[in-house]
């Protein structure tokens, strides 16, 4: 499900997940298969926000290239 809502939301990115075994590149390759209707999607959303997040997740330098 997490890879069909990255495509789902950033469609121009190809996320890349860890697999060592066929089995579940065919399992992460099915995410393709799966269309999130916008209901599915904003519920997605509604639970994300609530999750607290602690401490960095950027490295100093690369927050300094962000533009505001």
């Amino acid at each position: 499900m997490s890879l069909a809502w990255m495509l789902a939301k950033w469609p121009f990115v190809t996320p890349i997940p860890g697999s060592r075994k066929a089995e579940r590149i065919e399992e992460n390759l099915g995410a393709t298969d799966v269309e999130l209707t916008p209901e599915e999607l904003a519920g997605i959303e509604e639970e994300l926000v609530q999750i607290k997040i602690h401490g960095n997740r950027t490295d100093e330098a690369i927050a300094n290239l962000r533009v505001s």
